[in-house]
């Protein structure tokens, strides 16, 4: 009878602790099965995720039409250099050095001008090419540089049709600054490589040579030479019934170059390029744009390089007529001086 009791007891006992403790593992049980559930879709989430986001970026990395190329076959970017048919590079560059771009619509009638302006090139180790727009080409062969340099040849087309088609970023990303210049360009007083070193020092991605007040047909004032500056990003004078105080930092007062002799670096470019429209002809306008592609403040880093300075003569050549030339042969006697105008249709 006491054992019966005894062992009622340590069943009452027992049992409650026993059921106790079954509950609490298996309650603890689900607890860790879900959180191991809930982490394991989140990795899964996670893993799914990554996997599409690389799908997506090795379908939009890769160029058009290169989706079944490898990825070792795929090239990006080239170059102007020239080839001889054994591979060599037939124009040996300078060890060390920095390589960049000159590029000049140029006709017949201006040889001799363009010839002066690439002499003051060749010894800074510069890529030239001639973008002609009058197919006069075979007449440039006597000229010593002309078979290293690169012709282009269209019928009546302007410089910013030629650089649209023939300067993509990605061709010429070799080369550090591009210079896109007129071919009615006094060079007397202007040294590349002296230039190259002012607008590195000075952080300059969009700049242009200053303009000698004494020999040039000048349309914007703040493209005139100061001879007491090396390097000038603004005005303040009074243009028209404005001033260009401190609280104009915009064109025509700062931060603004004419498209006549502009320098670009590889990055502004890239952005300039993109902006060009495949219908621009003589390229008005586009200067009031320009600040936009530089990085940062368009007042600090572009600007105008009064050191070395060019001369504008405005010879108009690719569709002018006598009459035009008479008027701009006229306003260079004159000596005007014109201050923030539409610039005159020269070849630009």
């Amino acid at each position: 009878m006491e054992v019966s009791k005894r062992r009622r007891f340590l069943l009452f006992c027992f049992l409650p602790a026993t059921i106790l403790v079954s509950g609490a593992f298996f309650m603890g049980s689900v607890i860790i099965t879900t959180d191991y559930n809930e982490r394991l879709a989140g990795r899964i989430a996670i893993n799914a995720t990554r996997i599409a986001g690389a799908k997506v970026c090795q379908a939009q990395c890769r160029p058009d039409d290169g989706e079944a190329l490898p990825r070792g076959v795929v090239s990006k970017t080239s170059d102007l250099e020239m080839r001889s048919l054994q591979g060599h590079l037939i124009r040996e560059k300078k060890q060390g050095t920095s390589t960049n771009l000159l590029a000049i619509a140029a006709g017949i009638k201006q040889k001799e001008s363009v010839n002066k302006i690439v002499k003051k090139f060749l010894s800074s180790d510069f890529v030239i090419m001639l973008f002609h727009y009058d197919g006069m080409v075979d007449d440039w062969r006597d000229l010593e540089w002309s078979s290293l340099a690169i012709h282009v040849s269209a019928m009546d087309q302007t410089k910013w049709w030629f650089a649209k088609r023939f300067l993509h970023p990605n061709i010429i990303s070799e080369y550090d600054y591009i210079f896109i210049w007129d071919e009615d360009i006094g060079v007397e007083h202007f040294d590349a490589g002296r230039y190259l070193s002012i607008i590195k020092e000075e952080e300059l991605e969009i700049s242009q040579p200053a303009l000698d007040p004494n020999n040039s047909v000048v349309h914007h004032l703040l493209t005139l030479r100061d001879s007491t500056s090396k390097v000038h990003r603004r005005i303040h004078e009074r243009l028209g019934v404005r001033r260009c105080n401190g609280n104009i930092k915009g064109p025509p007062c700062s931060g603004w170059v004419e498209i006549m002799v502009p320098v670009f670096s590889k990055a502004a470019w890239r952005c300039v390029w993109l902006m060009i429209q495949n219908d621009l002809i003589h390229g008005w306008g586009l200067d009031d744009l320009l600040g936009y592609c530089v990085k940062g403040n368009r007042t600090q880093n572009v600007g105008i390089v009064d050191q070395e300075y060019v001369a504008h003569h405005a010879v108009l050549t690719l569709g002018s007529s006598p009459k035009d030339q008479r008027t701009e042969a006229e306003d260079k006697d004159r000596g005007q001086n014109i201050p923030h105008q539409q610039s005159r249709p020269t070849q630009r």
